[in-house]
């Protein structure tokens, strides 16, 4: 087991005019499960490739435990990766796709046995052992490519987007799976994924990149309660957290008819107009139709809960919104509704720099 470091870590492509991934710095703690999260392009791939050694690093280190891997090939950094495509050997066994990196490294047929009829205990393959690749499903076959990680002990597992080709029910029941492993084993572990929900259900602490660099990297309740600005409340959540372009009036940030308070000092920080983020949740339907009044398109019913998709004239024009409503007594489509926001729970951002505002 090890710790990693990612120390001002930098990659940039040749012919490429700036990094795709920017002095990336990141302390990973033994044991810990961390999560590279981003949209596509955001550098989280490269950022995981680079620790693999798959990838040159042009400025900055990389650190496994107390070793400077920066320079070392793929070999010699004791980790292990997962793929999105399983790579696994289709003329090859179940057995013998998990134990063929030991029998490369010379490991006696004795103990690649052993080790593999332990990993296939862990992951519930025994029986399909003896059996090839084609046979198998694809939440079997991704299992079986844990497997060959597991057998090989090693400091570190890397995982790119592992259930990326799964269904969505299989998705869901194999990061309980892989989470629920990883906590068992022990193991440090760097996953990537484009999933917010993954990434939240799954990470002891999650990173969130954009265009190459690090936006935040803290535990799910303390990204989702405290985004540091506009693009992190913006990615994570689902649904996604509204976000409007207010004035500043005398105690506090307007919203419709509704003034929800702010103290002096942060109103000082934001200038005339500043970003106000408030969640579906944090979003009452007010029956004296003081707030934001909103033209409901969609009423997504999801049984307790309901989700209003609509429509509101913002301060600075037409504006979507989406808020959760009581399942049993949903407003009607065409229907307009006043929603004000729960004021312990607003979020407020500059709207020049989209830095977090307050505390």
């Amino acid at each position: 087991m090890a710790t990693v470091k990612y120390d001002n870590a930098t990659r940039v492509y040749p012919g490429a005019e700036k990094p795709s991934v920017d002095k990336l710095n990141i302390d990973i703690a033994d044991g810990e499960f961390l999560v590279l999260v981003g949209p596509s392009g955001c550098g989280k791939s490269t950022s995981l490739r680079m620790l693999a050694g798959l990838e040159e690093v042009n400025g900055g280190k990389i650190w496994i435990g107390d070793k400077d891997v920066t320079n070392l090939s793929p070999k010699d950094r004791d980790v292990a990766m997962v793929f999105q495509n399983y790579a696994l050997y289709p003329h090859m066994s179940v057995a013998d796709n998990m134990g063929f990196a030991l029998k490369i490294a010379g490991v006696n047929k004795s103990e690649i046995q052993k080790r593999v009829e332990e990993a296939a205990k862990i992951l519930d393959l025994t029986q399909y052992l003896e059996r090839k690749p084609k046979a198998l499903s694809g939440g079997q076959r991704q299992r079986v490519a844990m497997g060959r990680a597991i057998v090989r002990n090693p400091q570190v597992f890397l995982m790119d987007e592992p259930l990326s080709n799964l269904d969505a029910k299989l998705r869901v029941q194999t990061r309980t799976q892989i989470a629920s492993l990883q906590r068992r084993l022990g193991v440090t572990t760097v996953y990537v994924t484009h999933d917010q929900v993954e990434a939240m259900t799954m990470g002891d602490r999650v990173a969130v990149l954009k265009d190459g660099l690090l936006q935040q990297c803290d535990s799910p309740r303390r990204m989702y309660d405290h985004p540091d600005n506009v693009f992190v409340a913006g990615f994570i959540g689902s649904p996604a957290m509204n976000l409007f372009d207010v004035p500043v009036v005398d105690g506090g940030v307007k919203l419709g008819s509704h003034v929800t308070p702010v103290p002096r000092d942060t109103l000082n920080e934001g200038g005339s107009t500043i970003t106000l983020g408030v969640r579906p949740e944090d979003l009452t339907v007010n029956e004296q139709n003081d707030g934001l009044p909103v033209v409901v398109d969609v009423v997504e019913e999801l049984g307790a809960d309901a989700y209003i998709y609509g429509t509101t004239d913002a301060a600075h024009g037409s504006a979507a919104i989406i808020a959760r409503v009581d399942g049993r007594r949903p407003p009607e489509k065409g229907q307009t509704v006043y929603l004000a926001p729960n004021h312990d729970h607003v979020h407020l951002f500059s709207k020049e720099t989209g830095r977090r505002l307050g505390d």
